[in-house]
């Protein structure tokens, strides 16, 4: 097994402990340093011919990847060809691994992403934008910026009605939370047969072909879901014109959900009171973006689910696969290419 992006000592600890019976190879020279905690891609570095050789001789080894290997995406196929599992610590990899090509060119290979990972970060992530939203945070930072003492009256979560497109563990996070305050919680997914709303935080759950009809309850829209065929541009002029006045939009999703200039207009013209975006069409976003500067948007770049806890949860669900890998049980989050996630 190859350790392919930065996770500290302690954790791979953790991984060795829990499979004694798998050669853990990791060598943190060879490895891109972090940036900040939890930083998989990390700050690009040049190896020596020497190191590189290393390096190459580690993946021509490897059955089993921790995390893809971000110095050899274009030719990872052929320099692992070995490799029959790829553990991600992104839960997003579809259209990746999609772009690679890597479910054609490893066709014996299993990827798993890390989904639920990052579910409790992006939930309280957009708990802070729709708390801060009717609050007032970004006016109250735009006065105190410009100086300007003057009280006004904010308002309550309690009663209002969060519609979450996307309820899977990001969305499900994100809806149990929100009705601690109070909120309703409507939530929009792929396959509700079965599903009790109740058992997963919900009030209300439906089909996606009932979106137009449930976005005028909507307060907030919450996007949590994936990029796929059918989300790309789900949400356009016609989406956000179906929103109550003053409604909020917080996408912790993928930002190719989202029509970007259809965004900007509403956001001008009044009708939607905010933006909270972790997530844009373009990343990192272009300094001519005009959502940079506007008043009633706040702009994170991609890290409303990065957390110095991150590291630890990835390994708790690797070493479970790790274990369930062993026995010979289906692995958890594993990708269906042809479905993106």
């Amino acid at each position: 097994m190859l350790i392919a992006s930065w996770l500290e000592d302690e954790h791979v600890g953790r991984i060795r402990e829990a499979a004694p019976w798998v050669e853990v190879v990791h060598d943190p020279a060879l490895l891109r340093p972090p940036r900040y905690a939890a930083d998989h891609t990390g700050r690009p570095t040049e190896r020596t011919p020497e190191q590189e050789a290393v390096w190459q001789s580690h993946l021509a080894r490897a059955t089993i990847l921790f995390d893809f290997d971000q110095t050899h995406r274009e030719d990872l196929p052929e320099l692992a060809p070995k490799v029959h599992w790829i553990q991600a610590t992104s839960s997003g990899i579809g259209q990746f691994v999609h772009r690679m090509g890597y479910a054609s060119r490893m066709p014996d290979t299993t990827f798993t992403t890390a989904s639920g990972v990052h579910s409790r970060p992006l939930a309280e992530f957009a708990i802070l934008c729709m708390l801060g939203h009717v609050r007032g945070m970004l006016p109250t930072v735009h006065a105190q910026r410009a100086r300007r003492w003057e009280r006004f009256a904010g308002s309550d979560l309690e009663g209002r009605t969060v519609l979450i497109v996307g309820y899977g563990s990001v969305g499900q996070a994100v809806g149990r939370m929100s009705g601690a305050f109070g909120l309703g919680v409507v939530g929009v997914r792929r396959n509700t047969e079965g599903i009790d709303a109740a058992s997963v935080y919900a009030d209300e759950l439906y089909g996606p072909d009932l979106l137009s009809k449930l976005l005028p309850r909507a307060d907030f829209l919450v996007l949590a879901t994936p990029h796929t065929p059918e989300t790309e541009g789900m949400i356009g002029a016609a989406e956000f014109a179906a929103l109550p006045r003053g409604a909020a939009l917080v996408n912790i999703g993928r930002g190719s959900l989202v029509d970007e200039p259809a965004l900007v207009a509403v956001l001008e013209d009044g009708h939607l009171g905010g933006a909270y975006l972790d997530v844009f069409q373009e990343e990192p976003l272009p300094t001519n973006s005009p959502l940079w500067g506007m008043p009633n948007v706040l702009v994170s770049p991609h890290s409303g689910s990065t957390s110095d806890g991150e590291n630890r949860r990835l390994t708790d669900l690797f070493c479970d696969n790790l274990s369930r890998y062993r026995s010979g049980q289906p692995l958890r989050n594993v990708l269906v290419p042809d479905r993106l996630y």
